[in-house]
């Protein structure tokens, strides 16, 4: 974070100084909320959670270098009180962006944030020194921290953006006010907290609603082949940029194939030239998250030539998001258990098929979260896609939601022991360990709350006599 005293920490979050000896003091490191995090010159923010209280920690973060906390009641150490601890490091984000200038880009979208997030910022740190959100920290609290992390030096500030509902995405435009808006798609992720897909959009919008105009330097940057996406371009009055497959898309791939390993390859075109990609991420859906990064480096003054070699070395930077890795003997684990929802979870499975070709598939699915009343039609939906891609075997993991997934393979015409249900990550581990033969392709897959990495970890462990170690 650029340099503040904590005077003017305590302007600009509207707080009080106390046990303060000197409000000159510098803060000079992070912005941390978690105590283990806390060292010299770092601000210390002390929420109050479920289980833990981070006022607790203040004296040890102190004692650690820290030079205050941000907090909402005195802590007997060096505090700034606020009554919203929250708002309070909204308002700070907010006021360092505002001094840096920098060029703040932000994306949200249903499915396939992250992976576009890190390939903007490969390729945008490529042209200047770029900061981004790590992870998937995208909401009111994980937002203002990346946002925290830029300093002087700082060209490009890149931003993932989650919603829950109505009004989120404009709260945290608000906290840090986009100059280039992306928005990749209006999918089912989330569906039962929304109510509809047209709520989604409603709320993924606000973001180029939040964009400055063309004449101030504002673009939005949106999918051609969503409808919905593409509609939101009546909702801003920023440049618009299009990005995707169609004629009509200012930023589109041609002669989309997958390589024999399952990556995709295409042939690059933007306004201002054409260029051959190659990457190194698997699954086609990647065509889509690549345009998006292009489309933003293209804005922001990056060739065809430049953009399509820094995508063409791009890899995965965030855990569990089809992490692919061969074992000893040949089997390949594709980790890309973060998270799912019917959109990535279909383009999971398709990429499985193309990476096996000639190979025997295994994907183990669990539940999709947060679907409501679509949930039993989505799982039914991804059990019969199982089916007609020809995936060799389904193996369903967990309680209600996994045995919608059997019941549609089954349905489709999985009659055999080409599907199968079983209760927990353990029990797949255990089937898993007793029938993979060498050469055989796995897929693990499901929403985070069912924690099915566990199953890709202990596959890729191995014993002393050779076997899988299950956990």
């Amino acid at each position: 974070m650029i340099t503040l005293s904590l005077a003017e920490i305590a302007e600009v979050v509207g707080g009080r100084m106390h046990d303060i000896p000197d409000a000159s003091a510098q803060v000079t490191g992070p912005v941390v909320r978690d105590s283990r995090e806390a060292g010299p010159g770092s601000l210390f923010v002390a929420f109050v959670g479920e289980r833990v209280d981070g006022h607790d920690f203040a004296a040890a973060v102190v004692g650690s270098g820290a030079v205050a906390v941000l907090g909402s009641r005195p802590v007997g150490v060096p505090a700034i009180v606020v009554d919203d601890v929250q708002a309070a490091l909204g308002a700070l984000a907010r006021h360092v962006v505002h001094r840096l200038g920098t060029t703040l880009v932000a994306l949200t979208g249903s499915a396939g944030k992250t992976s576009t997030k890190d390939l903007i910022a490969q390729v945008l740190r490529r042209k200047a020194p770029t900061v981004f959100t790590p992870g998937s920290l995208n909401n009111e609290i994980g937002l203002p921290l990346t946002a925290l992390t830029a300093t002087e030096e700082t060209r490009f500030l890149v931003l993932e953006m989650g919603a829950r509902g109505i009004g989120h995405i404009r709260y945290l435009c608000e906290l840090t006010p986009p100059k280039v808006g992306l928005v990749l798609n209006v999918g089912s992720a989330h569906i039962g907290e929304f109510g509809g897909r047209e709520q989604i959009a409603q709320a993924k919008g606000e973001l180029v609603e939040a964009l400055p105009t063309a004449e101030e330097g504002g673009t939005a940057i949106l999918n051609a082949d969503d409808t919905l996406v593409r509609a939101m371009a009546s909702r801003t009055k920023a440049k618009v940029l299009l990005f995707g497959e169609s004629d009509e898309a200012d930023v589109r791939a041609e002669n989309v194939r997958l390589t024999d390993t399952g990556q995709p390859s295409f042939r690059l075109h933007t306004p201002s030239g054409a260029s051959d990609v190659t990457m190194r991420l698997y699954g086609e859906h990647h065509v889509s998250n690549a345009l998006a990064a292009a489309a933003v480096a293209h804005e922001l003054g990056m060739s065809a030539d430049e953009i399509a070699t820094a995508l063409s070395e791009a890899g995965s930077l965030s855990r569990w998001r089809m992490e692919v890795t061969e074992r000893p003997d040949g089997v390949t684990v594709v980790n890309d258990a973060y998270n799912a929802n019917p959109e990535s979870m279909k383009a999971a499975l398709r990429a499985l098929v193309a990476m096996g070709k000639g190979r025997r598939t295994w994907a183990v699915l669990g539940k999709m979260a947060e679907l409501g009343d679509e949930a039993l039609a989505e799982h039914d939906a991804v059990g019969r896609l199982a089916v007609r891609l020809n995936v060799s075997k389904l193996v369903a993991v967990g309680g209600r939601e996994a045995q919608w997934l059997q019941l549609g393979a089954y349905n489709e015409g999985s009659w055999g022991e080409e599907s199968v249900h079983v209760s927990d990550a353990q029990a797949a581990v255990d089937l898993l360990r007793s029938e993979l033969r060498p050469g055989d392709v796995v897929l693990v897959k499901a929403s985070r709350s069912v924690g099915l990495e566990s199953v890709a970890t202990a596959l890729l462990e191995t014993g002393t006599e050779g076997e899988v170690a299950a956990r």
